[in-house]
């Protein structure tokens, strides 16, 4: 059985079924592993031995990043995900962080390079024609090394919510561990197609998709993501599986609906971090199964749904997933609700998801051994991901450590508080975060992206947060903010602390401002105690 991705690369280099499709062109898997294969050569022929084997790719979901990820497992060295989001100094410290020493780009990425220091750094430009002769000449492969199952196959940043992102080993065991699982449970094989338009420079792609394309041997179709574009693309790749991380099919579902919307070969949409509302009205719309889990890119952390998992749970964890108090480091009581469904012990139930076994498959942070400690303490992993789990093991995320509000000397977690207004028919998206209290402690604030075409005023609002019996009081937002859309990252994930930077006042959007004992909502312009 293969333990790493060369060797599944291996088991397919004489298959002739489809392996990429992608703007009108296919390529098998015969194909794609020779070129792979030829590119592996072209970039070894160029690199120093006697420094760090990392090559860094600064591109986007093409045929190009399929093949640099399988030249870098066929050729022996570690490939690293640039996030192509990042922009600048932030650009160059990720590649400089990860000690790349060749840099892959196209010229959709070339010109983010421009003006940046990277000293000892060999750009090549897959768009060139210095690149098509460095191909045209490059000789056999002469792998640098033979990988192990605990080699790293890949340097795979976080997506720096929290902080600046930083390098985790992505072993090669990883994808032939996950692989096989979902392509069984899904029945992925010759003749399905993975859309991928996820971002193949981070875990989640590779973990939700690649895996299952590799493993099964099914065709993949990289795509960039677009809500306007998702149901052609899918039509027209006749794609059978997909997978998402973070907001995605709320960005999908945002658009207008179209009686034909489930006329499309769309079986299975795999992900993570999906709620509840989003995975009913997906599958209705576009007549699929999704499965939402939960893990993070240090995958320490496994989170499955199952049948039976209650409204706002993300599922039930592996043995070894519990939830810890941070400071006394002890597991937290488990969550006591009232009847009305509300948490009636977050002080003493909301704590740090932890793995209490230790580093799971986190095999650290590259060249950050204080970061590593800090995720590794007291022989468990720390999360950084708050949540609280019931009598019956459901776990439920409560945000991030940092999400933590302090309103009227009670304690507030933000996820049970978005999933509330999520329930509002209007809301699409939402994050609820604190801003300073005109007087003490912390406001509760929420910034929203309505529906399309969807309206709702302060007399709405009131109305339906009103009929929420397990909303308490100090749980009301405060401020609220109508945007028209969110800060991500470019795993769609949204950047709270971009949004606590802004304050209440921000420069676009519509803010709504309530006062402390009151319910009743009104524009900031008539309201200028808001702006604390």
């Amino acid at each position: 059985m293969a333990e790493t991705v060369t060797q599944l690369l291996r088991e397919r280099e004489n298959d002739d079924n489809l392996a990429i499709t992608h703007e009108g062109r296919e390529w098998s898997w015969r194909e794609y592993i020779a070129d792979s294969e030829r590119m592996a050569a072209a970039v070894l022929g160029l690199a120093d031995p006697a420094r760090p084997m990392h090559v860094g790719t600064l591109l986007g979901n093409t045929p190009d990043m399929l093949r640099a990820l399988a030249a870098g497992a066929l050729g022996g060295y570690i490939t690293v995900g640039v996030n192509n989001t990042r922009r600048g100094d932030g650009l160059a410290a990720d590649i400089r962080r990860a000690d790349c020493q060749i840099l892959i780009t196209d010229a959709e990425h070339r010109t983010l390079l421009d003006g940046l220091d990277l000293p000892g750094v060999t750009v090549l430009d897959t768009s060139s024609s210095e690149w098509d002769e460095l191909l045209a000449d490059a000789g056999d492969l002469v792998p640098h090394s033979d990988p192990a199952a605990t080699d790293t196959f890949m340097l795979i940043f976080t997506s720096g919510t929290s902080g600046n992102p930083k390098p985790v080993r992505f072993a090669h065991m990883m994808i032939p561990f996950a692989g096989p699982v979902l392509a069984d449970k899904y029945s992925i094989g010759p003749g399905d197609v993975c859309y991928l338009s996820m971002p193949l420079f981070h875990s989640a792609a590779l973990m939700g998709g690649y895996c299952v394309a590799l493993c099964g041997g099914a065709a993949i179709a990289p795509a960039k993501f677009s809500a306007s574009t998702f149901l052609s693309d899918i039509r027209r790749y006749n794609a059978t599986y997909m997978n998402y991380v973070g907001k995605p099919l709320a960005y999908i579902l945002a658009t207008h609906e179209l009686p034909d919307d489930s006329d499309n070969p769309l079986r299975v949409a795999f992900g993570n971090e999906a709620t509840d509302r989003d995975i009913d009205e997906f599958s209705r719309r576009f007549d699929c199964t999704v499965w939402d889990g939960f893990g993070s890119t240090e995958l320490a952390i496994i989170i499955t749904r199952e049948p039976g998992t209650p409204e706002g749970s993300i599922g039930r964890g592996f043995p070894n997933v519990a939830v810890y108090n941070s400071e006394t480091h002890t597991e937290c009581p488990r969550a006591e609700f009232d009847e009305t469904g509300a948490l009636t012990n977050a002080d003493q139930a909301i704590g740090e998801l932890v793995n209490v076994d230790g580093a799971g498959m986190f095999m650290g942070y590259y060249n950050d051994e204080s970061a590593t400690s800090e995720r590794l303490r007291d022989g468990m992993y720390w999360s950084g991901d708050l949540a609280y789990k019931d009598v019956d093991d459901w776990i439920y995320l409560a945000g991030r450590t940092g999400d933590w509000m302090r309103v009227d000397g009670e304690n507030l977690a933000a996820g049970p508080i978005e999933r509330i207004l999520l329930r509002l028919p209007e809301i699409n998206r939402v994050a609820v975060y604190a801003v300073p209290d005109e007087h003490v402690g912390d406001a509760v604030m929420a910034a929203v992206v309505l529906q399309d075409d969807a309206t709702l005023t302060t007399e709405s609002l009131t109305a339906q947060l009103s009929a929420q019996a397990d909303l308490s009081p100090k749980a009301w937002p405060r401020y609220v903010r109508i945007a028209d859309d969110l800060p991500t990252t470019a795993t769609n994930k949204i950047l709270k602390r971009e949004l606590k930077k802004q304050g209440p006042i921000a420069a676009d959007g519509t803010l709504w401002v309530r006062d402390a004992r009151s319910t009743d909502y009104r524009s900031v312009t008539d309201a200028p105690a808001a702006t604390v």
